[in-house]
């Protein structure tokens, strides 16, 4: 019979790189690790792990075994977790993927008090710009900007998103101030790349129109876009989360062309066809009160 021992021993061998690394996680011997690892290869009847003096690499049998095992582990992991949230603790592992600037200037200090409450969550939080495919790579849920519009994902909407055209203050003086979106196309414009085209939506009355000024510069990340923007390179249209604080000092103008940006929001989307946990719909509840309705990085 297969030890669930032995399973973690392996997953935790893998994961951390070595032996020694791996027994120190798992608060065990370096001896005691080996000796699951090795009763667990017996039992399947293969090696699992090549061992040298300077890494350990899997084997094909090991490749192929490790894929189970972390479901395996993990779905022990789920059922203590529900175990613990039955009796009304919140606990066990989470694994979200967020943006990165969003993730520094917002969404870190209001997860962090939710957390200190709550220390039997073990949370892995992926700060990456790449639009992550939440079901295929594991994750629980994702935090995104921007439209709903992955029909695979169930999405609860956590805070509106308004963005806001602007520019630096030396840019509108050297290159005018558009007024309307047919002056917009004239400019100069700053493109968050991960989207996947450089345009602008607006809605109007007659429906959304679509902009596209000239390509100034297009980058996957939401900080850079500020800079190049503050730095006089064209006009953005960033969330006002980013925008906010650059406005404030004057370092950045908001721009009025007659016409609002398509309306966004902040959610967290979770995977169809899970059943998302306690702890899950809980974060999501305090990170809706934290943020607010307007959110308070508007009402600034």
């Amino acid at each position: 019979m297969i030890r669930i021992e032995g399973i973690a021993a392996f997953v935790a061998v893998v994961e951390a790189g070595s032996v020694s690394e791996a027994a120190r996680r798992l608060r065990l011997s370096k001896s005691v690790v080996s000796e699951r690892l090795a009763e667990l290869e017996k039992t399947l009847g293969g090696t699992l792990l090549h061992r040298t003096t300077r890494k350990l690499t899997l084997t094909e049998d090991g490749t192929a075994f490790l894929e189970r095992a972390l479901r395996i582990i993990h779905e022990i992991d789920e059922a203590s977790a529900s175990m613990a949230e039955r009796r009304g603790t919140l606990a066990g592992p989470l694994r979200i993927a967020a943006p990165v600037t969003f993730g520094r200037m917002h969404l870190g200090p209001a997860l962090y008090p939710f957390l200190a409450e709550h220390p039997e969550i073990s949370l892995t939080l992926d700060i990456n710009d790449r639009r992550v495919d939440a079901a295929s790579e594991g994750y629980d849920a994702i935090i995104r900007n921007g439209p709903i519009a992955d029909s695979r994902l169930i999405a609860w909407k956590l805070a509106p998103s308004r963005r806001m055209l602007v520019a630096s203050p030396a840019y509108l003086a050297k290159a005018g101030t558009p007024r309307t979106l047919a002056d917009l196309q004239e400019h100069r414009g700053l493109f968050y790349t991960n989207r996947g085209v450089a345009d602008w939506r607006f809605q109007t009355a007659d429906g959304t129109e679509v902009v596209r000024a000239h390509l100034s510069m297009g980058m996957n990340n939401g900080d850079m876009l500020r800079d190049a923007t503050i730095a006089g390179l064209g006009i953005a249209l960033l969330p006002a989360f980013i925008a906010g604080p650059a406005i404030r000092e004057g370092s950045l103008a908001e721009i009025d062309v007659g016409d609002k940006p398509e309306p966004e929001f902040i959610y967290m989307a979770h995977p169809e066809g899970r059943n998302p946990s306690a702890k899950l719909r809980a974060i999501a509840d305090h990170l809706r009160k934290a943020f607010g309705d307007p959110p308070y990085w508007e009402r600034r």
